[in-house]
């Protein structure tokens, strides 16, 4: 629920009305605007009733809140949240792109793909460092030798680092060199790597699940926020339905779905949304014309021979043309890249 405070409220009435629901067993989160203050309380609202909130001096009204996430929701945050990865805003005006290559190989591969992203416009440089492969026979990554690797690169260009984590034993080595930690979609209700991931104080990227509903996704979201990290970043990634003629199916209608219910920034994976190279430039368009805070797209100097995803990664010619036509498309909806 929402304790909405008088606009005279004094710090000792607010204290004392956090102090009660403290008492009461709730988690308290406070939010401080310009004419008033609002607390928001999380738990279990069925052992208290709300009246014995709304006697309290200072106090002006409570309001219950009847979707499950409460700090992911717009009901207690209106306002739009921007997220800084290494200085990057992502939920602003512009339409951050993040890309690089789905695996890290080599280090000649990951400094042409910088170059050429960085070049073209990009902020983030993704690469993976540990890969969660169907087959426990395909390619699993460097581990934090690719991180060392990925940092080494992007610090030579002035390109923040998104990479993915796959479970608590990685947080502490990922901290070190990782900008954005990446939550992939199988561990989208891991929720007790959900809840590591609250105690840190850098940015997480929750990928949708493979079938998951979007109140699931925000829910999995309020996990990590209720632990203490607020700098959450959704992204969609396209979730498995009957058709097989693209990977999985870019649920565009999910953004401006999440942008009315959240105020979390959005962003789309086109590459792993179809999984074809020539439908990613169309998806990336679409998901910045339906208002996706940023993009992350897969991009490699020879696809043909990748070792993971190469018939979805980009060249860096077709890159380079993709954020051309960005740049037509994004002031259209009132967004820059």
């Amino acid at each position: 629920m929402l304790i909405v405070m008088q606009p005279g409220a004094t710090e000792p009435e607010v204290d004392a009305v956090i102090a009660r629901l403290v008492e009461k067993g709730f988690d308290v989160h406070r939010s401080t605007g310009a004419e008033r203050t609002v607390l928001g309380a999380v738990g279990h609202i069925q052992n208290s009733d709300p009246r014995i909130f709304e006697d309290l001096p200072g106090v002006f009204e409570v309001v219950r809140i009847s979707e499950p996430y409460k700090l992911a929701g717009r009901t207690f945050q209106p306002r739009d949240t921007i997220v800084s990865v290494r200085g990057v805003p992502v939920g602003g005006e512009e339409v951050v792109v993040m890309a690089g290559p789905c695996t890290i190989e080599t280090r000649e591969q990951m400094y042409e793909c910088a170059k050429a992203v960085a070049r073209a416009g990009a902020k983030i440089l993704r690469g993976g460092a540990y890969k969660p492969r169907t087959s426990p026979y395909s390619y699993q990554g460097m581990g934090v030798d690719g991180w060392k690797l990925q940092r080494e690169v992007a610090d030579e260009f002035g390109l923040a680092t998104v990479s993915e984590v796959m479970d608590a034993s990685q947080i502490e080595d990922a901290l070190q060199y990782v900008d954005l930690l990446q939550v992939g979609a199988r561990n989208m209700q891991n929720f007790t790597f959900l809840k590591e991931l609250g105690k840190i104080r850098k940015p997480v990227l929750l990928k949708r699940g493979l079938s998951a509903t979007i109140e699931e996704w925000l829910l999995s979201a309020e996990y990590i926020m209720a632990g203490g990290n607020r700098e959450v970043i959704l992204c969609e990634r396209g979730i498995r339905t009957f058709e097989r003629y693209t990977r999985n199916t870019l649920d565009i209608s999910a953004i401006p779905v999440i942008e009315k219910l959240s105020h979390l920034p959005v962003v789309a994976d086109p590459s792993h949304g179809t999984g074809h190279r020539e439908q990613v430039a169309p998806m990336a368009l679409a998901a910045a014309a339906a208002g996706a805070d940023g993009l992350i797209i897969e991009v490699h100097p020879d696809p043909d021979n990748a070792l993971c995803d190469g018939p979805q990664s980009l060249l860096p010619e077709q890159f380079t043309r993709l954020m051309e036509q960005l740049r037509i498309i994004a002031p259209a909806v009132g967004k820059r890249i």
